[in-house]
Order: C-alpha cells, then sequence, then structure tokens
C-alpha cells in the first residue's frame, strides 16, 4: 500500500508530540505551519537539536502521505540552514527512527546541529559488511521485487 492510499489515525490520549501541537503541553517551538511543528528536544544531543513532527497524529513513516513527507523534509532543511547562520554549525545530522527505537509514536524527524570535532562518531549503530558479494546482489535483488522493479 502506497503512503497515500493509508488512513491517519486519530490522535490518540497521551501523546507527548499531539499535546505539544494542540499547544496543552509546554516546548520551546521554533516554527510552527499547518502541516508541520518543529521544537527543542528535551534531551538534545546537541545545543539546538530539534524535532520536526507533522501536526496530525501518524504514527509510522509508512503512514506518511507524500504531501507530509515533503512538508517535514522541507522544514528540516530549513532548520539545517538555519543552524549553519544563526548557531554556527558546520553541517547537520538528520535521523528518523520508525518503529524499532521511536521513543513516541509519532512521526518525527530529528535535526541536529552539527561542528567538527563535536565528538559525534559516525552512527549510533555497528556497521558490517555483506558476507559476500552474492549476499549483496540477492539482497539488492529482493528490495528491487519488492519495490515492483
Amino acid at each position: 500500500m502506497r503512503p497515500e492510499e493509508r488512513v491517519s489515525f486519530p490522535s490518540p490520549a497521551g501523546c507527548p508530540f499531539c499535546a505539544i501541537v494542540s499547544g496543552t503541553a509546554p516546548a520551546h517551538e521554533v516554527w510552527r505551519g499547518e502541516e508541520v511543528v518543529a521544537f527543542l528536544d528535551r534531551r538534545p544531543l546537541f545545543p539546538g537539536h530539534c524535532l520536526v513532527v507533522p501536526t496530525t497524529h501518524v504514527p509510522s513513516f509508512l503512514d506518511l502521505t507524500s504531501g507530509q513527507l515533503l512538508s517535514l523534509m522541507r522544514l528540516a532543511q530549513r532548520i539545517a540552514a538555519a543552524f549553519e547562520e544563526g548557531l554556527g554549525a558546520h553541517g547537520t545530522f538528520l535521523a528518523v527512527n520508525d518503529k524499532v527505537s521511536q521513543s513516541v509514536p509519532h512521526v518525527h524527524v530529528h535535526v541536529v546541529p552539527r561542528r567538527r570535532g563535536d565528538g559525534l562518531r559516525g552512527f549510533f549503530w555497528p556497521r558490517t559488511r555483506y558476507g559476500s558479494e552474492e549476499r549483496a546482489v540477492e539482497c539488492r535483488d529482493r528490495i528491487r521485487a519488492a519495490l515492483g522493479g
């Protein structure tokens, strides 16, 4: 099923991001639009670390419509530019956890300002290699088949 065909879920009671969007929970908002809101993460990797969320409750990345995805990433891009101008950042780290390690079941994009020598080392998970070229090709082919290509 394509994201455009998925049904949105109503805002569940207890969702902290829905509470921020509705104004019933405090947050240090950096931007508010019709489709997306951005606010400072309460436990930042570095000062300025923002979360960008859709204004409607969307539990999973796979549930986003193409319009919601575009709005999220456009705002993430604008915030990344603002980090460079406003905070003197050298670059940005973006992350989206989906289902596994998703602490709040409401889609959110982490936008984190980076500076050379800031101490953040690569990814937060162990990197591995494919056991063989054949295994890489098999994996590629399975993904292509699932994509319908």
